[in-house]
């Protein structure tokens, strides 16, 4: 059953004190407060349900921030239009540009389609033929460039560069930074006087766990904010331990949405690294699961970045009974070729013509 909210229509303002945040957490704080009514204006106020079955099985109150029902199939589509939002009309007229492994692409397409505007959203090469023809179907140009997304985000910002367009980083911005916070302001409001003891949030390059956790700890300090991450790609994690970007060496992931490195002195890296109180990372087989368990339980289809906050949500409330927490679902956004891999495959010969 939803929490508080659950349609369109903007949440009331947060109040509260951001004196035990860093200056950087603050500014994004104070930056999602501000752009949050704008914002607000063209997307929707997801739900925040009850996992019933989680809920049963783990003995706490296990709630699910449901993202993936958000305009064009993901949470993206806040951080393009506070982008967007930033620009004058000039600027949205000249162009942006874009780098995206999908959902930020059509998140960006989506806003200029409201705003107005043109842009152009580069691509890697394994790019999801269906993320890109959804991306098209918005009139934008998309591009494919590069192998992988943090290659694709470095050749897209000399594109921008070189024609004189703005360029939206997926995450790399203290503006889309505060688009996302809005996602964990609505938590917040949605939750009323009720407590959670944490936010599980799906970590790639870091943009919607720093707004989310700048948002929820500049007014409930004491919550935690778990990033959950595919063992086999956890660049920020990684960076994170180190104290500096740092490559890995990543392996295939049903999680195309949180795959890719991070550009080099990235604001995200400072502030997972503050924000962020723990790392969960899952294997394939888990997310998988994961996958599963939301369509039996909830009947409900998730991406596999998605996926993965459900997985290490529900392995940290099995390890640890009695932690209540908040899962930000953060897009549906799945091929079929995606979900085939991830469902189990029953064959049996059909033995009547009834059965065929």
């Amino acid at each position: 059953m939803p929490v508080g909210a659950s349609g369109g229509g903007r949440p009331a303002a947060a109040r509260g004190t951001d004196r035990q945040l860093s200056a950087l957490a603050q500014r994004a704080a104070a930056k999602t407060r501000a752009v949050s009514g704008s914002v607000h204006d063209h997307v929707v106020v997801t739900p925040l349900t009850v996992l019933g079955a989680a809920t049963e099985e783990c003995g706490t109150e296990i709630l699910l921030k449901c993202e993936h029902q958000q305009k064009t199939g993901s949470f993206k589509v806040r951080g393009a239009l506070a982008k967007l939002l930033s620009l004058s009309g000039e600027q949205r007229d000249r162009g942006v540009v874009a780098a995206s492994s999908g959902n930020h692409g059509l998140g960006v397409a989506h806003a200029l389609s409201v705003l107005g505007g043109k842009g152009i959203v580069c691509v890697p090469g394994h790019a999801s033929p269906v993320k890109v023809a959804a991306i098209r179907r918005y009139g934008v140009d998309v591009r494919v460039m590069g192998r992988e997304p943090a290659e694709t985000e470095s050749l897209a910002r000399l594109l921008a560069a070189e024609a004189g367009m703005g360029y939206i980083s997926p995450y790399n911005d203290l503006d889309v930074i505060a688009g996302q916070g809005t996602v964990g302001e609505e938590i917040v409001q949605q939750l009323g006087g009720r407590t959670v003891d944490a936010a599980v949030v799906a970590v790639g390059g870091g943009g919607l766990i720093s707004g989310i956790g700048a948002a929820i700890k500049s007014v409930r300090p004491r919550a935690r904010i778990i990033g959950a991450s595919p063992v086999n790609d956890a660049a920020m994690a990684a960076s994170v331990r180190a104290g500096q970007v740092v490559q890995v060496d990543a392996r295939p992931t049903i999680s195309d949405g949180t795959a890719g490195g991070l550009e080099a002195g990235s604001v995200t890296l400072p502030l997972c690294a503050e924000l962020v109180d723990e790392w969960v990372l899952v294997t394939e087989p888990e997310i998988h699961s994961a996958l599963r368990f939301m369509i039996d339980t909830e009947h409900q289809l998730i991406e596999g970045a998605a996926a993965v906050a459900v997985a290490a949500g529900l392995k940290t409330a099995r390890s640890r009974g009695g932690q209540a927490m908040v899962i930000v679902s953060c897009g549906a956004n799945i091929s079929s070729a995606a979900l085939a891999e991830a469902l189990p495959r029953r064959l049996s010969r059909p033995t009547s013509p009834a059965q065929r």
